[in-house]
């Protein structure tokens, strides 16, 4: 449904985005993360025809966003995180301005508006001027004209600012049911989102892509790194000496209280030193209260491979 290939964008002397590639199939919602800076919106701006790259090609439901533009802008509903709006219009007005753009007509313009305020809960506010709204329904007005032409592609820059936690809540709940019958591309800052209504994520740092699978594969990434817990009951020394003689131990920090031993376990690349700890444990007769893996999070990835970038591009 969109296929980037070999993407650049220069501003003078500024390379924000920096020969990237990939593809995004037919339906799900997809998340595009970066930190500030990172190009993410520059490429969000390139696929929706509102900035032309210097390089590269990107096409959007089969059509080129450079050479085909009018074809992919019917083809695509645009939310970007900044919403413009004109306040002096009611919100029915508007939306009927909106599709009028699209070239919708009579009783389907009419059909698609009350079905965008429907799923959008603009119903109270439909006759009241967008100057008189909040900042969270300013940017539902804006997620109603994105939807109004009922597109394949939808893209959204940070659909959730401004919403109170029900509407955020509702907002993700729409977001997931939106992406199994379009495709979906979400750029947030808020990786809890992202885990909680993506099917694959994208991520983007100094204009470069550094990471690209569902969330589970980039959780199992850096899970391979995490770090066991266990508290044991027995004598600090001998308890510390035997797990740092376990096979995959790397390293081992340790922390007594009341006579447990807390001990926080890195282990070797790809092993998982759990069982290794428990055996030991039993045949050494001490007691185990607690055993487990320390769980990663889209957010413990992001950061790290965000942090290697910074790195990289620093030398």
């Amino acid at each position: 449904m969109i296929q980037v290939t070999n993407l650049t964008k220069r501003y003078s002397s500024v390379l924000a985005v920096d020969n990237i590639s990939f593809n995004v199939e037919r339906g799900g919602v997809i998340g595009f993360l970066g930190p500030n800076g990172a190009g993410k919106t520059t490429t969000i701006r390139i696929l929706a025809c509102y900035h032309p790259a210097t390089n590269g090609t990107a096409t959007v439901a089969g059509y080129d966003v450079f050479k085909d533009s009018i074809e992919v802008r019917k083809r695509i509903g645009y939310l970007p995180e900044s919403t413009p709006l004109y306040p002096e219009m009611r919100v029915r007005e508007y939306l009927q301005f909106r599709g009028k753009l699209r070239g919708m007509v009579g009783n389907d313009r009419k059909s698609a508006i009350g079905r965008v305020t429907d799923r959008c809960w603009l119903g109270e506010f439909i006759n009241r001027p967008i100057g008189q709204l909040s900042k969270g329904m300013k940017q539902r007005v804006g997620l109603a004209d994105a939807m109004l032409n009922d597109p394949e592609v939808l893209i959204l820059d940070e659909p959730t600012i401004g919403l109170d936690p029900t509407q955020i809540r509702e907002t993700r709940k729409l977001i997931r049911e939106l992406g199994e019958r379009h495709t979906v591309l979400l750029s947030s800052h808020i990786l809890h989102e992202v885990e909680a209504v993506c099917s694959h994520a994208i991520i983007i740092a100094k204009g470069k892509i550094v990471a690209n699978g569902s969330p589970q594969e980039l959780r199992d990434k850096f899970s391979s790194e995490a770090k066991v817990i266990a508290e044991i009951k027995g004598p600090e020394n001998e308890v510390e000496k035997s797990i740092r003689g376990l096979t995959g131990v790397e390293d081992v920090d340790v922390a007594s209280t009341n006579g447990w031993v807390r001990l926080a376990v890195k282990a070797k690349q790809n092993c998982d030193v759990r069982e290794g700890i428990f055996k030991f444990t039993t045949a050494n007769g001490w007691s185990l209260r607690e055993i487990r893996r320390d769980g990663a999070t889209l957010e413990d990835f992001f950061v790290q491979v965000t942090a290697q970038q910074q790195q990289t591009r620093s030398r």
